[in-house]
């Protein structure tokens, strides 16, 4: 369990350190209130991980959904932090996350290069029409519900 911790610890640093970096440089957040607000999501994710690594014992589900759990709990209405909690992550901007989480879905991906291109130019065409699809018909859904709230 502490190196499960240690190893965690370790990756939300890396991330943290290039959220804040993204933050700061892309979205021209302040140094102090982007810290505090990713220390916050770092906590948050630690006791999410840790709840999956515990519960892991009885149900094997995705750690993602103890950590998107834990943050929800958290930023409820009903919670005693929830103020404290939306305050303090409201300086940290959305889009810096998604920054890394490319960075290393890039790494991720550049480590299959080789698997990738075995499977030729079709796999190529078909996840270039599925990434085309799912951004068009996500577009629309989109504008239909905008309309029909009278968004816009």
């Amino acid at each position: 369990m502490k190196r499960y911790v240690i190893q965690q610890m370790a990756l939300l640093c890396l991330v943290s350190v290039i959220m804040i970096l993204t933050n700061l440089i892309g979205y021209d957040m302040p140094l102090t209130d982007s810290i505090i607000g990713i220390l916050v999501l770092d906590g948050i994710a630690l006791c999410g991980l840790a709840i999956s690594k515990y519960m892991s014992r009885f149900i094997h589900l995705p750690s993602m959904m103890y950590v998107s759990l834990t943050a929800l709990l958290l930023a409820c209405p009903i919670s005693p932090v929830q103020a404290w909690i939306v305050e303090t992550t409201s300086q940290v901007a959305f889009m810096a996350p998604v920054t890394a989480l490319g960075a290393f879905a890039g790494i991720s991906l550049s480590k299959d290069l080789k698997n990738f291109v075995k499977m030729g130019w079709k796999m190529v065409f078909i996840t270039l029409l599925v990434i085309s699809g799912t951004f068009i018909f996500s577009a629309l859904v989109a504008d239909v519900v905008l309309k029909l709230t009278h968004a816009v």
